[in-house]
């Protein structure tokens, strides 16, 4: 009897040690489950709070880069740039150092457009200095500067890279926020 008694004592002692384990693990894990589940509640809340800073740098960064892009378009960059008295090679130069000027003015907007975006955006910039030098290589030194205007305008209508650029950019803004 005593045997069958050890037995039972034993097993009951095996019993509530393996009880006391699953519920050690249970307890455990429900605790680890909270704790990933709190981190990940941080996380998101501090994503949250980020975006309600970022969102409108980044809208910001947008409107600057549109700016831009209007800025170096034939229409307004001639109409800005162009003096009377000016000959064609100030004119010209008058021209492609606005657009690298605008260039450097907002180079630090990239950070918060993507990546397709901004080299659209650069190779805008670049295809319009192309345009305004190749129009002026086609073109005498002693030609009137309005020639050089009336070549970049022919040149753009054909082909405008501030206008390419730009569709590029609304896209993106949709994807964003549309």
């Amino acid at each position: 009897m005593i045997t069958y008694l050890i037995v039972f004592m034993v097993a009951v002692i095996a019993a509530i040690a393996v009880a006391g384990w699953m519920l050690y693990r249970m307890v455990d894990r429900h605790y680890d489950n909270e704790q990933k589940s709190r981190l990940l509640q941080m996380k998101a809340d501090e994503r949250r709070e980020a975006l309600k800073v970022a969102t409108p740098i980044r809208l910001q960064a947008y409107e600057r880069m549109a700016l831009f892009l209007e800025r170096i378009s034939p229409n307004s960059l001639v109409l800005r740039c162009y003096q009377p008295g000016m000959d064609l090679k100030l004119l010209q130069g008058v021209m492609t150092k606005n657009i690298r000027d605008e260039w450097e003015h907002n180079l630090s907007q990239q950070v918060y457009l993507g990546q397709a975006t901004w080299v659209r955006i650069r190779e805008a910039k670049e295809e319009m200095i192309n345009l305004v030098n190749s129009a002026a290589v086609t073109l005498a030194d002693t030609d009137d500067p309005t020639r050089l205007a009336a070549a970049i305008f022919a040149s753009a209508a054909q082909h405008s890279p501030a206008d390419q650029a730009l569709e590029a950019l609304h896209q993106e803004i949709n994807e964003l926020f549309g």
